[in-house]
């Protein structure tokens, strides 16, 4: 009994070792395959762009093996391949006995399996211990593979003319096409240029080639695999006289892939290539035009929202020095893109709601004194036409108030990855391209906010935004529906009729324009510029990235816009004028909408209750009541006031602004009214300015020109600088000055007793 249970060990033993002789012979074998070319495919499986394999060879890894070819190179190579082990005996001896009586070798005897295994080999002498060892191996590779595999693994490294290598390869340099729609004569020529690849192939020999090919489908058709009618046609099919060039479609897609999964040749992807093929020539058409303004790069990315994959993907235009650089994935300026993300942010926190008005004066914060795009300033704006206008000034003062540390983290959560600096480094300039981001990961964040938005679109990314569904639907309400500088207005009936949420952006330096729009199903981001990183005047959004953007849009199918989220917004009641929750002052109220949840923001600052005259003209308290008024009590309104440094910039731009009355009886400076009330104050300089004086021309030190606001038109102001008078104004105060440098008290008075101070300095300017 010990006895068989030994010989059982023993036989048990000797499997195991030839099993896993056969793996590794088969492993080790498979291991000599040359490496392949890195392909691109469309969503339907249409080849993209490949590039060459790095042995300078054209080698696609091959899947399954199309019907047609396997019958025709069965037919040609092996007619035995499903019956025999991967050694025929019987065409080995009949190649034996033809090699005799002709005196030489005149055929093989081969086998496909044996051929795969001396293709592999690096196609060694043909000698008979060679032969052997080719036998020895298609038996071992025979235990361990398919013939469905055998068949695939010769396809994909079988020689085809030149430096073509495969089946997949021969395809399209060929015919132009995939194996898979190749007709019976296309698959014939193909089957029979591995036997003699270095002489016959497309472009030589084409009547050997003819002969071979038509012999091939004589053979398929007497074994009825063809019938007459498709012998017929097939025979009057031509023979290609050349190799086509493969596709280029989208070259930059395919390195980025290449560059992301190294170890990988196929990338099946979701880019149309109908979409992608509109896209380049919309894209070259505009970059034309470019070049006359002397800009030389343009790239756009198409975004498919619902997989957050790209649809068309265009990472530059042929032709320049910087044509291989992928610009979808440069890193640039980002200009005023990250403005829509901090809007967000704040709606979530209850710092803001949609109509909010919010300060757009002349500012300074510490050294640092951003401008406006345009040199104009509103005094207050609602924050939503704020965002649509792309105004720096709200947007660098909402950022000190959110922060910058906590806008870095939040920025993290949208997907930016290259915001690598600190907030110390990047400081207020960040939220107007003070840091550098990709086209790439802007698309893909302003494509999760709208994902956000949409309730019944929730990708993987739905949950990891960070902008709740209200906010994220009330800001690209806001960016669809608001208002928009005058150089954009030519663009607004386009996205009137197509509604899409929309934003530009130019880098300090005219060195980027951006535009990104997104629907409920697509979202698309354009970047122009200068490869090479230099600013041009004609660099700017409006004129050139703005226009490309809705022309791709064009292209594109209609696309729904997202429902209104009910649940996902909480209505609020807010004041008409300052679009603040609604206080008790507030004379008129409309209803507005913020994030569900979110926390409460403050009430209205401006709307206050003022005690007039009877017959409105004056403000006036009880005291006051004398004379013409004697007697008569004063009349209490509530009224949307706006302190003079706002109300100076507001009322040049906005009409049926009403200014509270003058005051009757003015107050002495002990029963002055509340700040929020007061009648004068310093427009400018701001407080804690820094301030430089131009030398003039002829090299004397100039001068500045202080403003004060004034609501009382019949008051003098008196200027004082350091102690000393400077003079008066009347009507329209300002005073020109040029104090020395260093630090200095300004301070103003009125007629009245009313009075404003601030501190500003005067820095050297050399």
């Amino acid at each position: 009994m010990l006895k068989i249970y030994k010989r059982f060990a023993i036989i048990f033993l000797v499997e195991c070792i030839f099993v896993f002789f056969c793996h590794w012979q088969t492993a080790h074998l498979i291991g000599k395959s040359g490496p392949f070319s890195c392909a691109l495919y469309d969503m339907e499986g249409r080849l993209l762009g490949a590039s060459v394999a790095k042995d300078g060879q054209w080698r696609f890894e091959c899947g399954k093996v199309p019907q047609k070819f396997e019958k025709a190179i069965i037919a040609f190579e092996d007619k035995r391949f499903f019956l025999h082990p991967g050694v025929d005996a019987a065409s080995i001896t009949r190649a034996f006995l033809s090699n005799i009586k002709a005196g030489k070798i005149v055929s093989g005897g081969s086998t496909i399996t044996m051929q795969t295994v001396r293709i592999l080999e690096k196609n060694p002498g043909r000698t008979l211990l060679q032969k052997a060892k080719e036998a020895f191996i298609a038996l071992i590779i025979e235990c361990t593979l398919s013939k469905k595999q055998i068949l695939s693994l010769y396809a994909a490294n079988a020689p085809f003319g030149g430096n073509v290598i495969g089946l997949e390869a021969a395809s399209w340099r060929y015919f132009n096409r995939p194996p898979e729609s190749l007709t019976w004569a296309e698959s014939a020529t193909l089957a029979v240029l591995p036997n003699q690849p270095s002489l016959v192939y497309p472009g030589a020999n084409k009547d050997i080639l003819q002969k071979k090919r038509d012999l091939l489908l004589r053979k398929l058709f007497s074994k009825k695999i063809i019938d007459q009618k498709t012998l017929e046609l097939s025979l009057e099919e031509r023979i290609p006289e050349k190799a086509f060039s493969l596709p280029s479609h989208a070259p930059h897609y395919l390195e980025f892939l290449k560059a992301q999964n190294p170890h990988r040749s196929k990338f099946y992807t979701q880019i149309d290539l109908t979409l992608q093929k509109n896209a380049a020539r919309i894209v070259n058409k505009w970059h034309n035009e470019f070049l006359a303004r002397n800009i030389k790069n343009v790239c756009a990315i198409i975004i498919d929202n619902s997989t957050r994959n790209p649809v068309a993907y265009i990472g530059n235009v042929k032709g320049t020095k910087t044509s291989s650089v992928d610009l979808i994935q440069a890193r640039r300026s980002s200009g005023s893109l990250l403005k829509p993300f901090l809007f967000a942010a704040m709606l979530d926190n209850g710092m803001v709601l949609p109509d909010q008005l919010v300060l757009d004066i002349p500012t300074r914060i510490g050294s640092y004194k951003p401008e406006n795009n345009i040199n104009q300033y509103r005094g207050v704006i609602p924050a939503g036409e704020a965002l649509s206008r792309s105004l720096n000034i709200p947007a660098v003062k909402s950022l000190a108030k959110y922060g910058i540390t906590a806008f870095l983290e939040y920025l993290k959560r949208c997907g930016f990855t290259t915001l690598t600096r600190t907030a110390d480094e990047y400081g207020l300039p960040l939220i107007l391209g003070g840091g550098e981001i990709t086209l790439n990961e802007a698309a893909l964040a302003y494509c999760s906010m709208m994902n956000s938005a949409c309730k019944e679109n929730k990708p993987n990314d739905r949950n990891s935004f960070p902008a709740s569904t209200g906010a994220s639907y009330l800001t690209l309400s806001a960016l669809a529906n608001g208002a928009r500088p005058a150089e954009e207005s030519q663009w607004m009936s386009y996205a009137n009729s197509k509604k899409i949420a929309w934003k530009t952006g130019t880098s300090s330096g005219n060195r980027d324009a951006w535009a990104i729009g997104v629907t409920a199903k697509y979202t698309v981001g354009v970047w122009v510029g200068n490869g090479e990183g230099n600013g041009n005047k004609e660099i700017k959004s409006n004129t050139t990235a703005a226009p490309l953007l809705f022309d791709l849009f064009n292209s594109l199918p209609n696309s729904s816009w997202p429902a209104f989220p009910e649940d996902e917004l909480e209505e609020v009641s807010v004041c008409k004028e300052s679009g603040y929750l609604a206080g008790v002052n507030c004379a008129e109220t409309k209803i507005s909408y913020r994030p569900k949840n979110s926390p409460l923001g403050s009430c209205c600052p401006y709307c206050h209750i003022v005690t007039l005259t009877p017959d409105l003209k004056y403000s006036a308290g009880v005291s006051d009541m004398k004379g013409t008024y004697s007697g008569q009590m004063p009349v209490a309104k509530k009224w949307f006031v706006l302190p003079p440094s706002v109300e100076y910039w507001y009322t040049k731009h906005t009409l049926g602004y009403k200014e509270i009355p003058p005051e009757l009886s003015p107050a002495d400076p002990s029963n002055a009214r509340d700040s929020a009330l007061r009648s004068l104050s310093v427009v400018f300089p701001e407080r804690g300015a820094n301030i430089v004086i131009p030398v003039e021309i002829d090299g004397k030190k100039g001068a500045f020109v202080m403003v004060a606001a004034e609501r009382s038109k019949e008051c003098t102001v008196y200027w004082d600088i350091d102690g000393e008078y400077l003079g008066s104004t009347s009507g329209n105060h300002q005073m020109p000055c040029s104090p020395p440098v260093g630090k200095h008290v300004l301070t103003v008075w009125d007629s009245a007793g009313r009075r404003d101070s601030i501190v500003f300095t005067v820095v050297d300017g050399e």
